[in-house]
């Protein structure tokens, strides 16, 4: 069951009235934020439901990669009032200088996100200072358990994509980032190296791959057809799986011995934001329990709410038995 409340601060919630109640000549952006994300990856309903609570319209803008989101960003042609990315395009644009310091008494539902999930913050934001997190996971092999053998996944790894039995049955992403990972780790090499010899040897994996393996290169379009049986196996971000996984009985989700990607995505406020006061408000009502809930059952993704992921995981939960909700 999924549990309800509302948990704005209530300097919020007077905010949010006062804007409301302005009347005419009001500026545009006195009751809108924009919000930029990845696409698939928010529950329209905790749109709704922030507009219901404070009356501020949400303009929600998406791209399919860190490196576009990054690029459109930079372009500086959209004024954001909040992004959500990646660990390590995170750390690239706090170098850059581009985000504002959060307040964190703004947002008292920060407190239910796992202690776990701010050590890991650290790796990209030394101080807490600037990011929430959102959501968090690993990357793995998507398969199918009636065509794939276990037995050859545990003996190769990564290396099963170079597999010829399943040549023309796989699916790679359309991320240059998670592709050189598996390479690197498939040759026995760390996923960090600056080495250019180990480089160009993962460069030369995947090329092999590609030339001999006939894979389709995807981006989303890999959880439906996952989850419809269309291929063998597959690239896949850990939510991506738990979502395929609890439609499609007959996947799994493997992840190999020699290591992989951990990762977490986090919420941000640029030091230009026209509404930084909203835009704190938003990101207190994703953390909420209800916010948090919804989110995470609806794209797959683990929440960095612990209750959240202890009720969608536990004994009656949504994701009850699926791996690959709870990274590792």
């Amino acid at each position: 069951m999924k549990k309800r409340g509302v948990s704005l601060c209530l300097s919020v919630l007077i905010l949010a009235v006062a804007l409301l109640s302005t009347g005419c000549g009001k500026k545009e952006y006195e009751d809108t934020i924009t919000v930029f994300n990845y696409g698939m990856y928010i529950d329209p309903d905790v749109l709704d439901q922030f507009t219901e609570e404070t009356g501020i319209k949400v303009n929600y803008e998406e791209a399919p990669t860190p490196e576009e989101l990054y690029t459109k960003y930079k372009a500086g042609s959209i004024d954001y009032d909040l992004l959500c990315t990646s660990d390590y395009m995170l750390e690239k644009l706090i170098q850059e200088g581009e985000f504002a310091e959060l307040n964190m008494a703004d947002m008292e539902n920060t407190q239910y996100i796992d202690d776990r999930y701010w050590n890991f913050a650290k790796s990209f934001d030394p101080e807490n200072k600037y990011t929430v997190p959102y959501f968090w996971g690993t990357v793995g092999i998507v398969y199918d358990t009636t065509k794939v053998d276990l037995e050859d996944l545990e003996r190769e790894g990564f290396n099963i994509f170079l597999d010829e039995k399943y040549k023309g049955d796989i699916y790679l992403y359309d991320s240059e980032r998670d592709e050189f990972m598996i390479a690197l780790k498939a040759l026995g090499y760390s996923m960090n190296t600056e080495d250019p010899d180990e480089l160009q040897k993962a460069y030369e994996w995947l090329v092999q791959c590609v030339q001999t393996m006939e894979p389709e290169i995807v981006m989303d379009e890999i959880i439906d057809n996952m989850a419809q049986g269309r291929k063998a196996l597959g690239l896949i971000y850990s939510g991506d799986a738990t979502y395929i996984m609890s439609e499609n009985e007959d996947m799994g989700y493997y992840l190999p011995e020699s290591g992989t990607n951990l990762w977490s995505d986090a919420m941000v406020i640029p030091k230009n934001a026209k509404n930084p006061e909203l835009a704190h408000a938003f990101i207190n009502h994703v953390c909420e329990y209800e916010g948090a809930y919804d989110n995470s059952s609806y794209v797959g993704y683990t929440s960095a709410n612990k209750e959240v992921l202890e009720d969608l995981s536990g004994e009656g939960g949504d994701f009850e038995g699926i791996d690959a909700y709870i990274p590792r």
